[in-house]
């Protein structure tokens, strides 16, 4: 059955890519000659951190996570949902692809509930409980690329900051019955590396086995471990091909790091 379906690629942009004008404008190039449909979530980079200092609010970072408070969950709000959001979609509509600039909220895409405040407590995040994939089939059917900033919302209207990652991965999902869904990370790096060090080191598959191992052995760590727990179980509930990979090899079919089940 699945070989009837057509074809969509989810693309997550990553926070780097976005603090780098030149790059972000060389990717927006790129994706809009994709000729399949897409759906693209993005992150939010330093800016918000920026925008706190200039409002002389604290950022606070627990494990590389962003603790939200109502100041921040302001903060972030308006910049991932107003200025980057809106500043991808106008970019994508300058090179003729009908970009649709949204969060979870709208339409109730994407349903979140707050995260329990143990062991820690991370403030106004969401934690992905549903993805209206029905309804944003409707919408990329009707000729809309949908530009997802990483906020959402739960059942009493209470927004929440949401990691990009998991929306990413909640979305390729939630549209796998209606298509043949990949699930893109791209980001400043070539792939999943085997030595920080080394940009060239790419480790050209892997599976949840040997992710595991990678990390025990302290090759994963940080930020990328969420990614690949976040890809292998894509990978495990529908997804068809999940690659991680650098922003300029979005349109190349080979080349990062591919998830395999």
């Amino acid at each position: 059955m699945s070989a009837a379906l057509p074809k969509l690629q989810v693309i997550k942009i990553g926070g780097n890519v976005i603090d780098n004008p030149p790059l972000l404008e060389a990717f927006l190039t790129d994706i809009s000659k994709i000729k399949s449909p897409f759906v693209l979530v993005h992150g939010g980079g330093k800016i918000a951190t920026e925008m706190a200092k200039e409002l002389g609010i604290q950022s606070q970072m627990i494990e590389g996570r962003r603790v939200t408070d109502t100041a921040s969950l302001k903060i972030v709000t308006m910049v991932y949902a107003g200025w980057i959001n809106k500043s991808i979609t106008a970019t994508l509509q300058s090179k003729q692809k009908n970009a649709l600039g949204l969060t979870g909220a709208d339409a109730a895409l994407v349903l979140s509930k707050k995260r329990k405040p143990h062991p820690i407590d991370y403030g106004w995040v969401g934690d992905i409980e549903q993805v209206n994939g029905k309804a944003l089939h409707e919408l990329v059917q009707q000729g809309y690329y949908p530009v997802f900033a990483p906020i959402t919302a739960d059942k009493q209207g209470q927004l929440l900051n949401t990691n990009a990652d998991t929306m990413a991965q909640a979305i390729a999902i939630g549209l796998s019955e209606f298509y043949e869904v990949t699930l893109t990370y791209c980001f400043e790096k070539n792939g999943v590396l085997s030595n920080p060090e080394d940009d060239n080191s790419v480790i050209p598959h892997i599976h949840e086995a040997s992710f595991l191992q990678l990390k025990e052995q302290g090759i994963v760590t940080a930020g990328m471990i969420p990614k690949l727990e976040n890809a292998i179980k894509a990978i495990s509930q529908g997804v068809n091909t999940v690659r991680l990979c650098h922003a300029s090899q979005v349109l190349l079919n080979e080349g990062g790091t591919k998830i395999t089940a």
